[in-house]
């Protein structure tokens, strides 16, 4: 009997991850309330899409969260959306109510180990990488977690001899305790979501959470070169692998002569040349030796791991080459929502480079990036709601504002010669305009598509 049975659980937030565990939650035996603050006109779609649930088991309450939720409640599940802050997440902890989400409660069932990856850049890239390098072993991969689909919609189909890969964000960490994945990567800490944790002490502790309740059978892959995360290794209660593109490490992944290899009890090996890895840029060579840690670590063969290096073209919206005009390289990469995920991007291209850059601020540290982008772009086009801050901190720079990203779009055509790249790198969220990186990076594959 599934320990949700003859629960009563609160759910708050109907987006993918709420909807999949309240669909899982009625099948284990729970009533179930799913409230959004959204009206019922717009969750039309996301109700019509459970109606095949019980009724007597699934009741709504949308356009607000009220207190009286928590009169009959027994578990209050929280989306990625709904802060531990919001009122009455607030409240539902001073009443004792325990405190979950969909990630938390598919690691409590895993049939299989779990790899879990976090960090405040990468995340997704790495994530994928594993997931196509497990697939290559011939091993059934299930990818998941703050990416594609919630993995409790396949639970049933899993088994222990699968590999699940999961991407964790701090939205969904803060929420777990008492359990960690038995794989675990930080890839770095650095700020990020500040304007949803508050400081960094909250933001890091978040993440913690990854290695917080590992045990001594659990394997911890570190970055080295990112202090952030090379702060971690104390919790780390099991094995410690690292990954570094400065220096051998004992037991990982690392750089030298040009090669990737990989390190352990057995001994060193070389893998393959770094320039067999299809992603641009030293950051996504850090991505690379995690993966390859962390493949390794669940027994991944070496001829798998490199035919993933070699193949694997990326992520959607991670510097993902949109089309070529007149001899100028569209990319998109919408999903750098923060400066340094920018800056990442900037540093992948040798070429001539237009930024597009703005969107909503994070309450972000931006002199870093002011001071490269002065330096290293040709022209800046800012838009959204950041573009006048940004262009007060590039003063002096070459620095064309507009308002929408189909004004950038146009401008950096027409200032974009033979040779340029005109990279949508952002550093900003997308909710000024937009529903995510995802809808934005759309939209600008399809002016890119339109462009004479």
């Amino acid at each position: 009997m599934d320990a949700l049975n003859g629960k009563r659980l609160v759910i708050l937030g109907m987006a993918r991850q709420g909807t999949a565990l309240a669909r899982f939650a009625v099948g284990a035996g729970a009533s179930v309330t799913l409230s959004d603050l959204r009206s019922p006109a717009a969750l039309a779609e996301a109700q019509a899409a459970l109606a095949d649930l019980p009724a007597g088991r699934l009741r709504f309450v949308l356009g607000e969260h009220p207190t009286t939720l928590l009169d009959d409640c027994d578990l209050l599940a929280i989306s990625g959306g709904v802060s531990i802050d919001s009122p009455l997440v607030v409240e539902a902890q001073r009443r004792g109510i325990p405190l979950t989400n969909d990630s938390l409660e598919f690691a409590r069932r895993a049939p299989a180990p779990l790899i879990g990856i976090t960090g405040s850049a990468g995340k997704t890239t790495t994530t994928s990488l594993v997931g196509c390098i497990g697939q290559l072993a011939g091993r059934r991969t299930w990818v998941g977690g703050n990416i594609g689909r919630p993995p409790l919609t396949d639970l049933a189909a899993m088994s222990p001899d699968d590999l699940i890969i999961m991407e964790l964000s701090s939205f969904q960490l803060e929420l777990w305790d008492g359990l960690s994945p038995d794989i675990a990567t930080v890839l770095n800490i650095t700020p990020n979501h500040l304007d949803r944790h508050k400081t960094m002490d909250r933001y890091t502790a978040a993440k913690l959470n990854i290695l917080r309740f590992q045990g001594p059978d659990g394997v911890a892959v570190l970055s080295a070169d990112d202090p952030g995360a090379l702060a971690t290794r104390e919790y780390a209660r099991g094995r410690l692998r690292l990954f570094s593109r400065r220096e051998p490490v004992d037991d990982g992944a690392y750089v030298a002569d040009s090669h990737i290899w990989l390190s352990g009890p057995g001994g060193r090996r070389a893998l393959c040349p770094v320039s067999a890895i299809r992603l641009r840029g030293g950051h996504n060579v850090l991505n690379s030796l995690a993966a390859a840690a962390l493949a390794e670590a669940v027994g991944v063969p070496d001829a798998a791991i490199v035919e993933g290096l070699r193949t694997f073209a990326g992520v959607p919206h991670r510097l993902e080459m949109v089309r070529e005009v007149d001899g100028v390289k569209y990319i998109n990469d919408s999903i750098a929502t923060a400066p340094e995920r920018a800056l990442a991007a900037l540093a992948a291209y040798d070429e001539p480079i237009i930024l597009l850059a703005g969107g909503r601020d994070k309450e972000m540290v931006w002199d870093e990036w002011a001071r490269q982008v002065a330096q290293r772009v040709k022209r800046v086009v800012l838009f959204g709601e950041l573009a006048g801050p940004l262009a007060a901190r590039l003063s002096g720079a070459p620095v064309t504002r507009v308002d929408t990203l189909a004004e950038a779009v146009y401008v950096a055509q027409t200032e974009a010669a033979t040779g340029d790249i005109v990279l949508l790198s952002p550093g900003g969220t997308s909710f000024d305009s937009y529903n995510d990186f995802a809808e934005r990076g759309e939209h600008f594959r399809l002016l890119v598509k339109d462009l004479a």
